[in-house]
């Protein structure tokens, strides 16, 4: 009797655990490269699974969260320009009743930096949503520190 109490309780975790899902669709690395004595720029490249997409930069208004990104203010460096990124497809999403531009499979965003010093270290987040044909997840942050030698 007590095999088939520990039978029904494994199962009844096993299937809560399947049902409670968690989607991580989208993942995030960071690079950097330097170009001159004092320029640097900061790639942070998103892939994300088949089926999902992220929005671009510059979302009317009304509509999902754009991606956006936050660099910590430092001494060290000064940004130099905006954030880059090559140009989103766009659709037509009922949602929001508007055009929306978005990112599939994979982006890479830059940032150029004038450096201050000959080393340093660039930290911030991006902050982004993710969405596929059926859902939306709720706006996430990937916080990042890339090293500059």
């Amino acid at each position: 009797m007590k095999k088939i109490g520990l039978f029904i309780t494994i199962m009844l975790f096993t299937v809560a655990g399947a049902v409670a899902q968690i989607y991580n669709p989208v993942k995030w690395s960071v690079a950097s490269k330097k170009l001159t004595g004092n320029e640097a720029v900061i790639f942070i490249k998103a892939t994300i699974d088949n089926g999902w997409h992220i929005y671009g930069l510059h979302v009317p208004e009304g509509g999902p969260i754009a991606t956006s990104f936050v660099f910590n203010p430092s001494k060290d460096y000064n940004l130099h320009g905006k954030v880059a990124a090559p140009a989103p497809q766009s659709k037509f999403e009922k949602a929001f009743d508007m055009q929306v531009p978005y990112y599939a499979k994979e982006v890479i965003f830059q940032q150029k930096i004038k450096l201050n010093k000959g080393q340093t270290s660039v930290k911030g987040f991006v902050e982004f949503m993710a969405c596929d044909a059926e859902r939306c997840l709720p706006p996430e942050e990937y916080a990042f520190n890339v090293t500059i030698k």
